[in-house]
């Protein structure tokens, strides 16, 4: 009898200790999670660029999805302010969810992006996981142009806990060992943003390259590129779609042939739209 005890409070003591991904880490509530939460320009760091909007539902609970905004700018430059429109229809499209626009340290001549702005990113879900809101740790990322690279890198290579769940990439940066992109005449100017210099090594253009990271695990990625982008060659959808089509990974490749870097007509940002939604709330 003494040993069935014994083994009972051994397998409560499992129970009580094993972990679930989809649930927050327990964290002393601050905000009154039967509310609906808007905080603006909130500090998740120390340095003035480390600010993020988070707009959160009246009943949330441990749940809750996140989805996080990641803007682009080359880098260098940008704001969480680009993506205004695209924070107001996430919400309107998902309104029992949390919404994150974040800003990160940008690049300067004597300080490149990487791997700053990864860990920017980590610093953000620090943040969430830790800042009493009530949220679950499930993750979808939706980036634009370097945001999107930071979106897919951090996802693929850093996410060790399978907290992001989806990935929406618009018009980034995939894999820069791509011949289209290596005699790119931009090549070098993303090379001194991104890594802090114009003739990087085969090691460093590959650590910042997410597509080198997809492996089996990775979350479902949904790509829009277009056909004429004067800035991320055309061939990057493609090599991207295959990398995440040999590892088993779920995905969906928009291309549009006459589209630019991102700059579509209003026509084809309602379809976006109406494509992210559905791959959101099928996939996340």
């Amino acid at each position: 009898m003494k040993k069935h005890l014994i083994l009972l409070l051994f397998l409560s003591f499992l129970t009580a200790c094993s972990s679930d991904d989809d649930k927050a880490t327990t964290v002393e509530p601050k905000y009154d999670s039967s509310v609906a939460l808007n905080l603006t320009d909130v500090a998740y760091g120390s340095d003035p660029e480390q600010l993020l909007d988070i707009y959160l539902p009246a009943g949330r609970d441990t749940d809750t999805k996140v989805i996080i905004l990641v803007h682009g700018g080359a880098w260098i430059e940008g704001d969480k302010a680009d993506f205004a429109e695209a924070v107001a229809v996430i919400r309107a499209q998902f309104p029992d969810y949390g919404v994150v626009n974040i800003n990160y340290r940008l690049a300067t001549p004597t300080s490149p992006a990487y791997p700053k702005q990864i860990d920017d990113i980590k610093l953000v879900i620090d943040h969430l996981e830790n800042g009493g809101y009530v949220l679950s740790n499930d993750y979808a990322f939706l980036g634009a142009s370097a945001g999107a690279h930071l979106s897919m890198l951090y996802s693929y290579k850093y996410d060790t806990d399978g907290d992001v769940k989806a990935i929406v990439d618009i018009v980034g940066p995939a894999d820069f060992t791509d011949p289209n992109y290596l005699s790119h005449p931009l090549y070098s100017f993303a090379a001194q943003a991104l890594i802090g210099t114009q003739t990087p090594t085969s090691a460093q253009i590959a650590e910042v390259s997410p597509a080198n990271y997809i492996k089996g695990s990775s979350a479902p990625t949904l790509s829009f590129y277009g056909g004429v982008d004067p800035l991320v060659p055309a061939s990057q959808g493609p090599l991207l779609k295959a990398k995440l089509d040999a590892a088993g990974v779920y995905n969906e490749f928009n291309f549009y042939e006459d589209g630019g870097h991102g700059d579509w007509d209003t026509a084809t940002f309602i379809e976006v739209y109406a494509k992210i939604e559905a791959f959101l709330k099928s996939r996340f």
